[in-house]
């Protein structure tokens, strides 16, 4: 049966390699270059490589190996690198080639997760040890835990031929230096994982911005008598705006803006079902209660009461033939109305009601407002006007207003010069919220 050594055995002061070599300049010029080379690396296989190299620069060894008990119970555990291999095996990405042994003396050690020092190691190692073949012809070990939360989950050993090889007096520095490098690969380890674990979340992301793009119009409609023009950014791969167009009878034009509550992938999910609801209403979407009554209940009954989300919309019907435009609003941000013509600006804020998805028997009422010819209709959501600059004041309507007074410009022209004039305002940082308008020029 194996034996640990006892603490007198490890109190005796004996000649050997240790930290503490040469003088002071050479130990900070060692140290210095030992940990610019450490930060070059980013993949924990190579940075361990490159470690060991170095450490048997200043400290020559017969022999060594790594062990590891993560995920496993006493007395099991695998050894993960070791000198006397002659392939080298990756631990992280070959778990499956790694040796699993079951009790012996380097189980007691890595279970036991004290650092040793073992002047005498035949002493403690007998021909049936699980690990003999990795010990055998070795005189004496070093054992340095590496920490994880407090548990000794992995352990470093070192071997020397002849006896009272290692000295007493520097194994402190050896434990330290070993032990803080264990936790820096751990980190870069764990730095990996979160990074293939990024990698995969970015694809479904996205996928999930590819799906709801492809719920956006994909051409804008067009229509004797308007003009339009369309901007959306999602602030993250995918967001909560949408805005949709319904061709209705008579040559008429059902326009819909909306910003789900949140951001990311949830708002995106519920931006789908808003469109999925909104395509969903029997017979046309007309008049603009009906479409934002029936979306309002579909919500509150299946989806957004038990869950504190809500979506905010404006939809409006538009009659280029009449020059009339019929809306309802559910909280969203009222419209801007600039009349070209006589030079001032209107919002469409007559009418409205609470959100969609918050009550479930609700009814909107809508309001009818004649349009002139030139008017220019500026539907958004408020990433637009509530875009900060670095003193977190925002972008606000004020400063819309004055670029749709650019009556010169088309439609396309109003959306270049109001995301310009957002861009310059918040010195072109990205969006902390999705940000989507739309504007239509009458004629």
């Amino acid at each position: 049966m194996t034996k640990l050594a006892s603490e007198s055995e490890t109190q005796n002061n004996q000649a050997g390699p240790g930290l503490l070599w040469g003088e002071p300049q050479e130990r900070l010029a060692f140290i210095v270059k030992l940990l610019r080379e450490m930060s070059l690396h980013d993949d924990p296989q190579a940075m361990v490589r490159a470690y060991g190299a170095r450490m048997r620069e200043v400290m020559p060894v017969d022999g060594w190996m790594a062990l590891s008990r993560r995920g496993l119970d006493s007395p099991y555990f695998r050894i993960t690198r070791s000198s006397a291999w002659t392939e080298e095996i990756n631990p992280w990405k070959q778990k499956d080639r790694l040796p699993l042994l079951k009790g012996g003396f380097l189980s007691e050690l890595i279970h036991g997760g004290k650092p040793r020092l073992i002047d005498d190691l035949e002493s403690f190692v007998s021909p049936d040890d699980p690990a003999y073949e990795y010990l055998a012809g070795f005189r004496s070990m070093m054992a340095i835990p590496h920490f994880d939360r407090g548990e000794s989950l992995n352990m470093t050993i070192s071997l020397q031929h002849d006896s009272k090889s290692f000295d007493h007096e520097k194994f402190p520095e050896w434990v330290w230096m070993s032990g803080l490098f264990g936790r820096a690969t751990q980190s870069l380890v764990l730095s990996d994982e979160l990074k293939r674990a990024y990698e995969i979340v970015e694809r479904e992301l996205k996928v999930i911005a590819d799906i709801q793009r492809s719920l956006l119009p994909r051409d804008l409609p067009r229509v004797p008598g308007l003009e339009l023009a369309a901007y959306y950014r999602t602030s993250r791969w995918a967001g909560g705006d949408y805005y949709d167009f319904f061709p209705l009878p008579e040559g008429r034009l059902g326009v819909l803006i909306a910003d789900v509550s949140g951001h990311g992938a949830p708002a995106a999910v519920l931006m789908a079902i808003t469109h999925s609801l909104a395509h969903g209403l029997p017979g046309p979407p007309d008049p603009p209660g009906v479409l934002l009554g029936h979306v309002n209940r579909r919500l509150a009954l299946g989806y957004t009461t038990s869950n504190d989300v809500f979506v905010t919309a404006f939809y409006g019907v538009l009659d280029p033939a009449r020059r009339t435009l019929t809306y309802s609003c559910a909280g969203h941000n009222p419209p801007r109305l600039k009349r070209c013509r006589k030079d001032d600006v209107i919002a469409l804020d007559e009418i409205g009601g609470p959100p969609l998805g918050l009550f479930e028997e609700l009814e909107y009422d809508q309001a009818t407002i004649e349009l002139e010819p030139d008017d220019v209709l500026a539907l958004y959501t408020d990433g637009i006007t509530e875009a900060m600059d670095e003193t977190n004041a925002q972008f606000g309507v004020g400063r819309l207003d004055e670029i749709l007074g650019r009556c010169e410009l088309d439609a396309q022209g109003m959306i270049d010069a109001v995301v310009a004039g957002v861009d310059r305002f918040t010195d072109s940082r990205p969006p902390e919220d999705d940000r989507t308008l739309l504007v239509i020029q009458i004629s």
